[in-house]
């Protein structure tokens, strides 16, 4: 009896490895096959064969937020790339974000490629650089948006707990967007989100700022396609959002 158990578990161990390797096998080729079919349909994109990406609306794309896994934001050249691309798509204003500040760092560099650049009153508050290309730069990491709740939740406890009411109150949304707004981290909430790096997530990517953002994983930073860039803006663009209002509903029981 115990070899005859011994002889099941193994056979069943055998076939959960054989049907693991069956579907990650099929996984991998369906993969593949997408991956191709991408990087012609980019390709016929950037060779202006499809004609219906020429009618591409730029205007619909006001803010613009890239997110960069911070390990593929030290490859600067592949960043100045893709800053090219968006320039000559037509998009003016561009935040740039990965998690550890790494973009940060090349601020300098950044900003210098697009020749001369100004530091406009109205943008200082939000570290936005506004170049002579008419594309203007904000800059944001995770401990922007870590360090801006903390001094917002400061604000609002000063405002409402240091006059001596001991009536506690509730804070509401409202409240929160214009405590950051007084700190000087509200910052404009982007129309797109383009992702770049393994993770299908915003890293962190501060969330007050994400309400109404539609969201795409573009994939890796160094496999980026101009194409596949033009096909997510041109999408985006085609896309009518509807606003409702919020209500509660009170239920007699």
């Amino acid at each position: 009896m115990q070899r005859l158990v011994k002889w099941a578990s193994a056979s069943g161990n055998l076939g959960l490895r054989i049907l693991w390797l069956f579907l990650h096998l099929a996984v991998s080729i369906w993969f593949f096959l997408v991956g191709i079919v991408q990087y012609f349909e980019s390709f016929l994109i950037a060779s202006d064969i499809f004609k219906k990406y020429e009618a591409l609306d730029i205007s619909k794309v006001r803010y613009l937020a890239v997110v960069i896994d911070s390990g593929e934001a030290r490859q600067i050249s592949k960043v100045f790339e893709l800053l090219e691309w968006l320039v000559d798509i037509g998009v003016r204003n561009v935040c740039l974000y990965d998690p550890d500040g790494v973009l940060k760092k090349y601020k300098e560099a950044i900003t210098d490629r697009f020749s001369s650049t100004k530091v406009s009153e109205e943008s200082s508050t939000n570290g936005a650089v506004a170049t002579d290309r008419n594309l203007t730069l904000e800059f944001v990491s995770f401990s922007d948006g870590k360090e801006a709740v903390v001094k917002a939740a400061n604000y609002l406890f000063t405002k409402h707990y240091t006059n001596g009411d001991k009536e506690k109150t509730d804070f509401t949304e409202p409240q929160m967007g214009e405590a950051l707004a007084a700190i000087g981290s509200g910052g404009p909430e982007p129309d797109l989100l383009l992702i770049y790096g393994p993770i299908r997530c915003h890293l962190g990517f501060p969330a007050w700022r994400l309400r109404y953002t539609e969201i795409v994983h573009m994939g890796s930073l160094k496999s980026m396609k101009y194409g596949a860039l033009v096909k997510a803006i041109y999408k985006y663009t085609m896309v009518r959002q509807n606003y409702g209002i919020g209500f509660l509903i009170q239920l007699p029981w």
